[in-house]
């Protein structure tokens, strides 16, 4: 199966700080991969760096056929392909939910402002928020703003998702609410690599569970290897009370 992420003998330091420690990885489209691990494992970085939002020090990236490491990369064409959520949701205080979400299809892509409506309102039911689309952010839940982030993504219509510990800021219920979202959004097919510490949630819904140690892809596997770790390093990590 054709992987339409790929990562190659990836190094990347912050100064003296070794992040990425030839992190190699393959996603095959359509599938979801999970990956975990320790504050300060890389994993968000390795995130980062598939979206260009770090530039690595060496080895290659592919996504969806951009040559991410390639010094002349189009980020633009990179971005259109490639969605990415973050913790924090990064909505524009003085725009309405709709408006959010439609900026970037007209400005990026040049949709007129009738076709991108028409995707903010496919999108925002997608993620069960139309009746908010009139709404400004601090107005929504924690958990509404978040699937408001998604759907702003998803309305670029990217061949990939990115997550970068999106539930890391909200309780338990708001939680629930997101990754439902995201669970309907592997239902569908999409293409998503999420950075989470939802051990459960990651069992039930990856196809791949990628464990990152030290800078490294230290584990990697189906969901169920997080109830079978093969590594002390897993095991001790698992246990830790996540």
């Amino acid at each position: 199966m054709s992987s339409i992420v790929e990562l190659k003998n990836v190094y990347k330091s912050f100064g003296s700080n070794q992040v990425l420690n030839g992190v190699s990885l393959a996603i095959p489209k359509g599938h979801v991969t999970a990956i975990i691990g320790r504050s300060g494992s890389g994993k968000s970085t390795a995130l980062r760096c598939i979206d260009r939002l770090e530039v690595i020090d060496s080895g290659e990236i592919q996504v969806c056929g951009h040559q991410v490491h390639a010094p002349d990369i189009d980020l633009r064409a990179l971005r259109k392909d490639v969605g990415i959520v973050f913790q924090s949701y990064n909505l524009f205080p003085h725009l309405t939910v709709e408006q959010n979400i439609t900026l970037a299809p007209c400005a990026v892509k040049g949709l007129s402002k009738a076709q991108a409506k028409d995707i903010a309102i496919r999108t925002l039911t997608h993620v069960g928020l139309l009746d908010k689309a009139s709404f400004y952010p601090e107005q929504l839940s924690g958990g509404q703003q978040q699937r408001v982030a998604i759907a702003r993504s998803l309305a670029m219509e990217p061949q990939v998702m990115l997550f970068d510990e999106v539930t890391s800021a909200l309780d338990p219920q708001l939680t629930g609410e997101v990754l439902k979202v995201i669970e309907m959004l592997a239902a569908d097919g999409m293409t998503m690599v999420l950075v989470t510490h939802e051990m459960e949630f990651a069992a039930r819904v990856a196809d791949t569970v990628v464990f990152m140690h030290q800078g490294k892809v230290w584990e990697t596997g189906p969901g169920e290897m997080l109830r079978k770790p093969q590594t002390a390093e897993l095991q001790a990590f698992l246990s830790g009370g996540l």
